[in-house]
């Protein structure tokens, strides 16, 4: 068993901790250890009858579950390359990425299934259902033949189930292991590759720094398509025996905080939405009352203040968690600044799908205040053309977690990844001279003003996205000048019985507050209220190109 090998975590861990229960969908029963392994040798001997070889990609789309994770351990465990497809795409999407990406086979939320047309799926052999691996369709007969022969065939090949069975595919961890299909803010998605080494860089590096320890509970509600959460919830928990409940339905941040409450997890992974609306819904009402403010500002009493909010916050996270990690975007500054002074135990990270996704982390009580970590122990990350005054660049990085390039997609490949195999991420940051990684926004979100002076649009957005009434914010340049478009939380508006007059006036006193914050060059000129959501990306990230200037 080759420890270093993506494939013989899993094996190690299903063989240490084959009695213990390893994936359960919120509040049902779960399956142990030896129970998921039986599931994945079915599946391997189902593929061995339909005349699946190593490479093969087989699609996955359906929300998260057990047997969500199930089929991608069966896949990656094969030798086979799993395709895992938002559920959230639209069924054309999700058609293009599925014959995009030349799957063969499609593992399926029978709902999303229905949705789905047949004829646009023409390379398909088989599709089954995630419900319970029944044969929802076979164009091939290998397929219907070895369908009904795989239970007969399991139960010769293994009459008693034994630890010493558990010998997967020798794919060595060169082979690709995912096509991840991410979605941009412009055009449509690529399929990122990534192969066995890219995950195995992350689970080890996650067993030998992240606080986590065989047997500890989690709580997995992010997006198991994407790498942040298939690699932090799912496969380093599961590499260490850890027992992981699942939520299976996009969860409210209520939900997320009530399963928190009954499981108690010692690891919490997040996304910066659940950690902004806690401080901006339940904290900061609180803290910004005049006589709580005067309290906070008397020494000694606000360290017992601090201690006491601090363990009400804790016990919103269920009370057991050594650490929360927070990724995926930029935490809000203010929320930052307030969670640090309170001794929150959290840090922020920083990754992106191309490295599946881990780039720089750091321990909550090592991190620095606005920094996203330190590069991690697989990766050069670097600052390219810095600013001789700001140190400002973009951030440019290359190591074992880089991806193999986007699928079917030199040219797109070629511009990310440069002759010397550095990656250029698009992001802008900087880094200290302890090796601290800063980042400040997204290449082409960047505004420079008349006087050639960077703006930074995430950096006002996330002032504004602090104010009372305000559910979110873009900053645009308009005429030479920089706007703000505010789209309202109605469900305060409607609650406090706020106007559409007064909540201008609101607004535009936010405005004022803000510039005096401000450097004068990124002041703001204008506030628009944006009356509908806007429009945002499978990931929740907003599609800034839809209401930037043309």
């Amino acid at each position: 068993m080759i420890r270093e090998r993506l494939i013989g975590y899993i094996e190690e861990s299903i063989v240490k901790s084959w009695n213990v229960e390893a994936l359960s969908n919120y509040r049902e029963k779960g399956y142990t250890y030896r129970e998921i392994a039986e599931k994945i040798l079915q599946l391997h001997i189902a593929f061995e009858f339909y005349g699946i070889k190593e490479g093969d990609k087989i699609a996955l789309l359906g929300k998260n579950s057990a047997h969500w994770c199930i089929t991608y351990l069966a896949v990656v465990t094969y030798g086979a390359v799993i395709v895992p497809v938002l559920p959230d795409f639209k069924p054309d999407d999700a058609a293009n990425i599925i014959n995009h990406s030349d799957s063969v086979l499609l593992f399926t939320d029978e709902k999303l299934w229905e949705s789905l047309s047949p004829e646009k799926l023409p390379a398909l052999k088989g599709i089954f259902s995630l419900e319970d691996f029944g044969l929802i369709m076979a164009r091939d007969k290998r397929i219907e033949a070895g369908f009904a022969s795989v239970a007969e065939s399991y139960s010769k090949r293994y009459p008693e189930l034994k630890p010493e069975h558990i010998r997967f595919a020798s794919t060595t961890n060169d082979k690709l292991a995912v096509i991840s299909y991410t979605s941009g803010t412009t055009g449509f998605s690529k399929g990122v590759m990534v192969n066995h080494n890219t995950l195995a860089a992350n689970v080890r590096f996650a067993q030998k720094h992240m606080p986590l320890e065989t047997g500890d509970p989690v709580v997995s509600f992010l997006p198991l398509a994407h790498t942040y959460g298939c690699a932090f919830e799912f496969l380093f928990p599961f590499t260490y025996g850890c027992h992981i409940t699942i939520l299976t339905k996009t969860p409210s941040p209520q939900i997320i905080l009530q399963a928190f409450g009954e499981i108690k997890p010692r690891l919490i992974l997040s996304v910066p939405l659940v950690i902004e609306k806690i401080y901006k819904k339940r904290l900061l009402p609180v803290i910004s009352k005049p006589h709580m403010k005067l309290l906070l500002a008397i020494p000694g009493i606000n360290k017992l203040l601090h201690k006491k909010i601090r363990e009400t916050l804790d016990n919103s996270f269920g009370g057991r968690f050594k650490e929360v990690v927070i990724g995926g975007a930029a935490l809000n500054p203010d929320a930052e600044r307030f969670f640090r002074k309170i001794g929150f135990r959290f840090t922020v990270g920083y990754g992106m799908t191309e490295c599946g996704p881990l780039i720089s982390y750091a321990s909550w009580d090592t991190t620095k205040l606005g920094a996203s970590g330190r590069a991690v122990d697989t990766m050069e990350v670097k600052i390219d053309d810095p600013d001789p005054v700001t140190g400002i660049g973009e951030i440019v990085l290359r190591g074992e977690n880089v991806m193999d390039g986007y699928y079917k997609n030199e040219l797109a490949t070629n511009e990310v990844i440069d002759s010397e195999g550095w990656m250029h991420t698009g992001d802008l940051g900087l880094i200290d001279s302890e090796g601290n990684i800063f980042i400040k926004g997204r290449i082409k979100n960047m505004i420079l003003d008349a006087s050639g002076k960077n703006i930074y649009p995430e950096e006002i957005e996330a002032l504004y996205n602090n104010e009372y009434l305000i559910a979110e914010s873009v900053v645009i340049r308009e005429n030479g000048k920089l706007i703000a478009l505010l789209h309202p939380d109605y469900e305060v508006k409607s609650r406090d019985g706020i106007g559409d007059e007064k909540m201008a006036e609101l607004f535009e006193q936010s405005r004022k507050s803000i510039n005096e914050r401000l450097p004068s060059h990124m002041a703001v000129s204008k506030v628009r209220v944006h009356t509908e959501e806007f429009v945002k990306t499978p990931k929740r990230s907003i599609r800034r190109f839809l209401y930037t200037e043309k």
